[in-house]
């Protein structure tokens, strides 16, 4: 097989111009390409009058070697990458079973893959399964009533579960393991077109079904779920050399489970766990993550801003956009998980607070669009113990609770009296889409004040690039703080954690990834690496160099 990059065709163009146009490229008869598959189709929208679709194809073509040596100037032309999954190991006879703690994207993926090696992983969920899960969140939507223990941020599915259902993301990936995860998707009810889509998406009730039918694959091969099972602590030995090794794990309820291999998968919102963490000597350090709102406009005047007269194109579904300001006070405010076509959506995980997200369905058919638009925070911000992140975190979130007048209600505040420094009182034609409710009020009562400067600033910048971006009435809702992890739990190039073997921190929470895909990427390199030292084998060059690089946000 042979790859070719970077073919470019009108947005409308008919099927067949597709062999058409690779077999004018190759330069070869039409009994010469014998198939034709598309690997990646995205689409170039600089000029919103005449978007192009970009294909890249892999081709079983005739005289194969011949042909890649006639275009061997032509930097698009190669032999195609095996992108097929290996496992690398197999469980030997006996082998203790590992744990897997937490059944988000990193989760799920870490204990499948395991699950298909042979390791029967026993896999730990604080949250519910993911039907009991959705009513429970449905509740906090609409009737204002939590479940802390499951919600948008605990339980089967992870955070990912009310999202978007993005699957794409920045990481390098030279082993195709995004490849894998999608194919998983695919499996478990994932329309196939993720895996050629540019900016695949599945959406929330589809990644219900997904989520079920991968537990079913994981029980089939041996593995064991319990739902509800927090775990409150570790069981870590020392030796006379002071090296410390886990044992086990501790749950809530007192019971103990053995196991000398865990994968920490909690997800970024585990706040107590990692108190608990910090408290048995686990190392930890504070990492930047980001905090502000989620703003909202007529998904409409994103779909004309991006497409300009092919707006409501099929081929190219709802518009999305990526927007960054670099403020005059050294701050970056950017747009964070854009959802075309959804909703802004109640995400806290505790009581007394208000947290945001954005969601949307697989049709991404809502009126509204809506992003994050959030100001990094580092380190500095928050000066003191390495979880004085979480404690700054929770102020705002607390002052958010306050500032919506109680019940789960979100403040919001129009752009126009945002950027005028005073409070909205009522509401324009843009229909706040956050339930349970919104109370009008002034946002700059939970944010911080250099956000609040920053954001002001990058508004009037953003609607350079999308027009209306700063209309009056579009909606600002208060407030999005659970961007990513505020601790990474390091660890070395053999995946365990830096001074406790036999933990394997992964995924969001760990620090080392920033959605679905990048997590579940995550999920199966630390399974991988699991695997390799329970068969005695050692870690690969090119499979460490991933260990303790923080993967970029997807």
């Amino acid at each position: 097989m042979i790859r070719l990059t970077e073919l470019r065709l009108p947005l409308d163009h008919p099927p067949e111009a597709l062999r058409a146009a690779v077999l004018a490229r190759l330069g070869v008869a039409d009994a010469a390409l014998r198939s034709l598959q598309v690997f990646r189709r995205g689409y170039d929208a600089r000029n919103p009058r005449a978007i192009m679709l970009v294909y890249t194809l892999d081709l079983d073509v005739a005289e194969e070697a011949a042909l890649l040596a006639r275009h061997a100037d032509d930097p698009r032309l190669g032999p195609a990458p095996e992108t097929q999954y290996r496992f690398v190991a197999r469980a030997p006879e006996g082998r203790p079973r590992p744990i897997v703690i937490g059944a988000g994207p990193c989760g799920l993926l870490a204990a499948l893959v395991l699950a298909q090696m042979g390791f029967r992983p026993i896999i730990l969920e604080r949250g519910q399964a993911v039907r009991q899960r959705t009513k429970d969140t449905w509740a906090l939507w609409r009737r204002g009533v939590l479940t802390e223990e499951s919600n948008v941020q605990f339980g089967e599915g992870g955070a990912g579960t009310f999202s978007d259902g993005k699957l794409y993301s920045g990481i390098k990936d030279p082993r195709f393991y995004g490849r894998k995860v999608l194919t998983e998707f695919v499996k478990a009810g994932a329309p196939e077109e993720i895996l050629y889509l540019s900016k695949p998406h599945i959406g929330t009730f589809r990644l219900v079904t997904m989520v079920e039918s991968i537990r079913a694959e994981i029980e089939s091969l041996g593995g064991e779920y319990r739902f509800g099972t927090r775990v409150e602590d570790l069981l870590i030995e020392t030796d006379g050399d002071g090296t410390r090794h886990l044992r086990g794990v501790v749950l809530a309820g007192g019971e103990t489970l053995a196991a000398d291999q865990v994968v920490l998968a909690i997800g970024h919102s585990a706040r107590d766990s990692f108190a608990m963490l910090r408290d048995r000597g686990v190392y930890l350090e504070a990492k930047p993550f980001s905090l502000g709102i989620r703003i909202e406009h007529p998904q409409s005047l994103i779909d004309r801003a991006r497409f300009g007269p092919n707006a409501g194109n099929k081929a190219l579904g709802a518009a999305d956009y990526k927007l960054v300001h670099h403020g005059r006070n050294g701050r970056s405010v950017y747009s964070f998980c854009m959802c075309p076509g959804g909703r802004v959506v109640a995400a806290t995980s505790e009581a007394g607070r208000v947290v945001t997200n954005g969601m949307s369905q697989y049709s991404r058919a809502e009126f509204n669009a809506n992003a994050g638009m959030v100001v990094g925070i580092s380190p500095a911000d928050y000066p003191g113990d390495v979880l004085a992140g979480v404690e700054f975190q929770r102020r705002w979130e607390s002052l958010a609770f306050e500032a919506g007048g109680g019940g789960y209600c979100a403040p919001v505040q129009l752009v126009g009296d945002f950027l005028a420094g005073r409070a909205s009182t009522g509401l324009g034609e843009i229909e706040p889409s956050y339930k349970p409710g919104v109370t009008p009020t002034d946002l700059a009562r939970c944010l911080p004040d250099f956000a609040v400067a920053a954001m002001r600033e990058a508004l009037p910048e953003f609607a350079r690039q999308i027009p209306g971006f700063a209309r009056e009435d579009a909606v600002m809702t208060g407030v999005e703080t659970r961007t990513s992890s505020p601790i990474r739990i390091r660890r070395g190039f053999d995946f365990q954690s830096l001074n406790t073997r036999g933990l394997y921190p992964a995924g969001e929470g760990a620090g080392y990834a920033g959605g679905i895909l990048s997590a579940g990427v995550d999920g199966i390199r630390v399974a991988e690496a699991l695997a390799l030292a329970a068969t005695g084998q050692p870690i690969p060059r090119e499979m460490s160099r991933g260990a303790e690089a923080a993967l970029a946000y997807g």
